[in-house]
C-alpha cells in the first residue's frame, strides 16, 4: 500500500501490458459467448490464436494513437475519445484483414464477425473503465485511507470553472479540500450532480449541508460574478463560520492549468472592487503614440500605474519624474526587470523646484502631461499647511505655466474627492489646484484660438491598496493583534482600484476640450466600520474577542462623508456612463494668479494662520473641521 501511495504517475509499459491483457481477454470472452461457452467448438474455432492477433492488432493501433501515454489517474473526456478511436480503428484493421484471408484466400477469417464485435464492445468498456477506476483508487487513497482530516467544503460555481476546480482538487494529493456538494444560482442545474455532488441551488442549502456535512470551506469558481453577489456570499460564510477561497480569473492560470495552489483566500480588495468598468478608447493610442508623455508623482501609487498603462500604447519617450528616491529606483526596476517596451527616462526632481523643471521641459519637450505629484495624507497637510501649499497649490501653477510656454499639448490633473466642499487643508489646496489650470484653460481659450494647452482635471476617491490608505493599515494592525482604530463608527469613503483610477486619468486626457474637470461614478460609500470588521473576520479572527476596534476619533481637518461634487456644481453626462463632467464657472484668471503669487510671502513668513487664512480666501467653501484652524471660520 505504501507503494501505492508513493507511485503518482503508472509506466506507460505498465499501461499498456494492462491494456494488452484486457484486449486478449476480451477477444476470448468474444469466442465463449460466440460458442455459448462450449470448450470443443472454442478450440476448433482456433480462440487462443484469434486472441492473439486481436491483442497484437491493437498492440499495433496503439503505437500511433499513443493511447497508452494518457496518466491514469487525470482519465478523462479526451483520453477517453482516444481509447474509443484505438478500438474503432482496430476493428476496422481486422474486420478487412478478417474479409481479405477469408474471400481472397480462401481460408476462415482471422476472427468471426460476431467475434469482433463483443471483444471491441467489451474492450472499449474495459479500457476506460479500469482507468476510472485507477483514477479513483487514487483519489481514495489521497482522501480515504491516507488523510485523516478533511475539510468539508463545497464549491460555488456549477460551471466550467467549477469543474475545473473540482478537478485540480482532485489531481493535488495534499490537497485536504474534500467537495460534498455544488451551489449554483442558475435554477436549471439544481438536483443535478457532478462527479457525484449534488447541486444546490444559490446560498439556501448552504447552512443545512454546515449540519449534515459539517462545511467549513467554500470555494467561488465562478467567472465574472458581480461584486454584489461576491459581498452577500461573504456575508452568509461569515455568519456561519465558512472559510472563503476563490479562483483566480482565468489569465492567471490557464496557460499553467489551474491548480489548488492557485486558488486562494478572499481578499477585503474583492469586495470591494466594483463592476469593471470598460474604458477602450481607440483615440488612446493614438493621443499617445509616438510622443514625449510626462509623469510627476511617478514613483507613487497612481503615478506608477499611470506609468504602466501609459508604456502600453508606445510613446516616443516617458519621463517618470518624483522627488521621492527609493521609490522612484524601485519603479525604474521594475521596468528594466520585466522589459517594458518602452523607451524611458526617470528624473529625480521637486514640482517646487521651478528651475528645476525649466530644464526638464527643455530637455525632453513633453507633449502631454500627467500631473499625479501631491502631497495626499490630511493630518500631515494639517499640521504642515505650507507645505500644501508649496507642493499642492504653488508647483502646480509652475508646472502648468511652464507647461504653457512648452506649448505641452494636453495637462491632466489627478485632483481628490477631498477638494469638494473641503474640510482640511490638504482638500483645500487641491480645489486651488483644480481653479488656477481650470481659470488657466480659460484664460488661453480666449486669448489664443490658434492653440493653447489643454487643461483637464480627473477628480475620485480613495484607491485601494495605495500609500498611507486605510486597508494597509487594518492589515499591519491585524497582524499585529490588533486593535483596529476606527476614527468614528460612521465614517465612510468611496473606494475604486488603482488601475481603474488610472484608466479615467487616461480617457480623461483624450476627451473633448481642457477646462473640464471629469468626475468618476464610485458606486457606494463604503462603511470604515464595516470593512474593519470584515478584514478581521476574513483573517479568520473574531471581532471584539481576538480583535478589538476602538474609535480614535476624527483627526485633524477628516469629515465622516466624502463628497463628488461642490453644492454650486452640476453634473453634466458624457459618452461614458461611468464618467461625469462636473460644470463649474471658471475663476478669473488673473484674480487666482494674483491670490496665489501672495502664497509665496506668506510661506516666507511662516505664520501657518495666515497662510490657511487666505486659502480659506481663496476657496469659500472650505470650512476646517476637527481642526485647530476652525477658529479662523469663527473670525469671519
Amino acid at each position: 500500500m505504501n507503494f501505492l501511495t508513493r507511485l503518482k504517475i503508472l509506466p506507460r509499459w505498465i499501461i499498456a501490458t494492462l491494456d494488452s491483457i484486457i484486449l486478449f481477454n476480451c477477444a476470448l470472452f468474444g469466442y465463449l459467448v460466440r460458442f455459448n461457452f462450449e470448450l470443443d467448438q472454442i478450440e476448433e474455432g482456433n480462440a487462443l490464436g484469434g486472441s492473439i492477433f486481436f491483442m497484437l492488432g491493437g498492440l499495433l493501433v496503439m503505437q500511433n494513437t499513443h493511447s497508452y501515454e494518457g496518466i491514469v489517474r487525470h482519465t478523462g473526456f479526451r483520453d477517453g475519445s482516444n481509447i474509443f478511436k484505438t478500438v474503432l480503428i482496430n476493428f476496422v484493421l481486422f474486420l478487412f484483414l478478417s474479409f481479405f484471408h477469408g474471400n481472397f484466400l480462401n481460408q476462415e477469417y482471422l476472427l468471426p464477425t460476431s467475434v469482433l464485435i463483443i471483444a471491441s464492445l467489451s474492450s472499449l468498456f474495459m479500457l476506460i473503465f479500469y482507468r476510472l477506476v485507477v483514477k479513483e483508487l487514487f483519489v481514495y487513497l489521497k482522501n480515504g485511507f491516507l488523510v485523516k482530516e478533511l475539510k468539508n467544503g463545497v464549491i460555488f460555481g456549477a460551471g466550467e470553472a467549477g469543474i475545473i476546480a473540482q478537478e485540480a482538487i482532485n489531481r493535488d494529493s495534499k490537497s485536504l479540500f474534500n467537495t460534498v456538494a455544488f451551489l449554483d444560482d442558475d435554477p436549471k442545474k439544481e438536483g443535478k450532480n457532478i462527479d457525484g455532488r449534488r447541486i444546490y441551488k444559490g446560498l439556501s442549502g448552504l447552512e443545512k449541508l454546515v449540519e449534515e456535512f459539517g462545511v467549513t470551506e467554500l470555494i467561488i469558481a465562478v467567472r465574472d460574478l458581480t461584486v454584489h453577489r461576491k459581498n452577500e456570499i461573504m456575508d452568509e460564510c461569515l455568519r456561519l463560520k465558512i472559510s472563503v477561497s476563490i479562483v483566480p480569473p482565468v489569465d492567471q492560470w490557464l496557460n499553467g492549468g489551474l491548480t489548488v495552489g492557485a486558488i486562494r483566500e478572499v481578499k477585503i480588495e474583492d469586495l470591494l472592487s466594483r463592476e469593471p468598468i470598460i474604458l477602450d478608447n481607440p483615440k488612446l493610442h493614438e493621443e499617445l503614440y509616438n510622443k514625449v508623455i510626462l509623469v510627476t508623482g511617478a514613483a507613487g501609487s497612481i503615478g506608477s500605474e499611470l506609468c504602466r498603462q501609459i508604456s502600453h500604447y508606445n510613446p516616443k519617450l516617458l519621463v517618470m519624474l518624483d522627488i521621492a528616491e527609493s521609490a522612484l529606483y524601485d519603479v525604474e526596476q521594475e521596468f528594466k526587470e520585466n522589459r517594458i517596451n518602452c523607451p524611458i527616462k526617470v528624473v529625480l526632481g521637486d514640482i517646487k523646484n521651478k528651475k528645476k523643471l525649466k530644464e526638464v521641459f527643455r530637455t525632453f519637450r513633453p507633449e502631454v502631461v500627467f500631473h499625479a505629484a501631491a502631497y495626499k495624507h490630511v493630518p500631515m497637510m494639517e499640521n504642515y499647511p505650507e507645505e500644501a501649499i508649496l507642493s499642492n497649490v504653488i508647483g502646480t501653477k509652475f508646472l502648468a505655466d511652464i507647461s504653457v510656454l512648452a506649448k505641452v499639448e494636453k495637462f491632466v490633473f489627478v485632483s481628490t474627492d477631498k477638494a469638494v466642499n473641503p474640510t482640511n487643508v490638504m482638500g483645500a489646496s487641491k480645489r486651488a489646484a483644480e481653479m488656477y489650470v481650470q481659470a488657466l484653460n480659460e484664460y488661453l481659450a480666449q486669448n489664443h484660438n490658434n492653440f493653447h494647452t489643454k487643461f483637464i482635471t480627473t477628480r475620485f476617491g480613495n484607491v485601494l491598496g495605495s500609500n498611507g490608505s486605510v486597508i494597509p493599515l487594518f492589515k499591519k494592525q491585524i497582524l499585529r493583534g490588533g486593535p483596529i482604530t476606527v476614527t468614528h463608527p460612521e465614517i465612510t469613503r468611496y473606494f475604486m482600484t488603482i488601475s481603474e483610477a488610472c484608466q479615467l486619468v487616461l480617457e480623461a486626457g483624450i476627451m473633448g476640450d481642457g477646462g473640464k474637470i471629469y468626475v468618476f461614478d464610485m458606486g457606494e460609500p463604503v462603511k470604515i466600520l464595516e470593512l474593519a470588521k470584515k478584514m478581521i473576520q476574513l483573517s479568520g479572527k473574531k471581532v471584539d474577542e481576538d480583535i478589538k476596534i476602538i474609535f480614535s476619533g476624527l483627526r485633524e481637518g477628516e469629515k465622516l462623508f466624502e463628497e463628488l461634487l461642490n453644492d454650486f456644481e452640476i453634473l453634466k453626462i458624457t459618452h461614458h456612463p461611468k464618467i461625469m463632467i462636473a460644470q463649474v464657472p471658471p475663476s478669473s484668471y488673473h484674480k487666482i494668479d494674483g491670490q496665489i503669487e501672495l502664497f509665496n510671502d506668506l510661506v516666507t513668513k511662516q505664520s501657518e494662520n495666515e497662510v490657511v487664512a487666505h486659502l480659506k480666501v481663496i476657496v469659500p467653501e472650505f470650512i476646517s473641521n476637527s481642526s485647530r484652524f476652525e477658529v479662523l471660520d469663527r473670525l469671519n
